[in-house]
């Protein structure tokens, strides 16, 4: 019986291929093992009590449209009664991406990221939601640079339909003119044969007296309060 020659290039092959197999399994435990090891000290930066201390990015390395200065961030979160808080106040989850781009920006600027800022809708320092959630890191001066959005778009009315909760002027405004409009919907008639304009005034006020003890009463019943007062507030009521 022969015996099949021994290939040694073969043998070599197969022996490196087992080794790098192994090597290989081994590298992956590792990553795994420090991912999760990276994403809980990040996590626990995320609910840490921040501070305004600044980031020391470097600027070379840095996205010009993801740097925002604390004004522009006050005018939006105004505009669509946005709430602009510390991270441990948000309620919802946040995603592996913004995990894994946090741990980008550290590696890639060689500093560890504390101090963040989360810009989002009220409910989501109260509740579990997912309406588009902005992360910002602190780079002083009142600047904040953007590090990662996630979540649902917000309703392209959102801005008209928060106007009315502003500032108290926006308010009055509304309850002037929903009276006017449910003044006009009463029906000529209705309180006596012949309305005159004198009428209308009394139907008026009494529309106006309505409208505005239902929005006080809603208010103060809710805790509720304006948009200028509350982008900052860390308050769960203040909605």
């Amino acid at each position: 019986m022969l015996l099949k020659k021994t290939n040694i290039h073969d043998k070599l092959y197969r022996e490196e291929f087992k080794n790098a197999e192994k090597g290989l399994i081994s590298w992956v435990t590792g990553f795994i093992n420090k991912s999760e090891s990276e994403n809980e000290r990040i996590l626990n930066n995320l609910a840490s009590e921040s501070s305004e201390d600044a980031v020391k990015f470097n600027f070379d390395l840095l996205q010009s449209d993801r740097i925002f200065h604390e004004k522009s961030i006050k005018k939006i979160c105004v505009d669509y009664r946005l709430r602009f808080l510390d991270s441990r106040y948000f309620k919802g989850t946040f995603p592996q991406e913004a995990l894994s781009e946090i741990s980008r920006l550290e590696n890639e600027h060689e500093i560890s990221l504390k101090g963040f800022k989360i810009m989002a809708p009220s409910k989501m320092f109260v509740l579990s939601k997912t309406d588009d959630p902005l992360l910002f890191a602190p780079m002083g001066n009142g600047y904040y640079y953007l590090i990662h959005k996630w979540g649902n778009d917000l309703h392209p009315l959102r801005k008209w339909m928060m106007w009315p909760f502003k500032n108290f002027e926006n308010l009055i405004f509304t309850i002037l003119l929903s009276s006017v409009v449910a003044t006009l919907l009463v029906p000529d008639g209705l309180f006596t044969r012949k309305q005159d304009f004198s009428q209308d005034v009394m139907v008026f006020f009494f529309m106006f007296k309505s409208i505005a003890a239902v929005v006080l009463f809603y208010g103060f019943a809710l805790g509720k309060n304006f948009n200028t007062a509350i982008w900052r507030c860390q308050y769960d009521k203040a909605q």
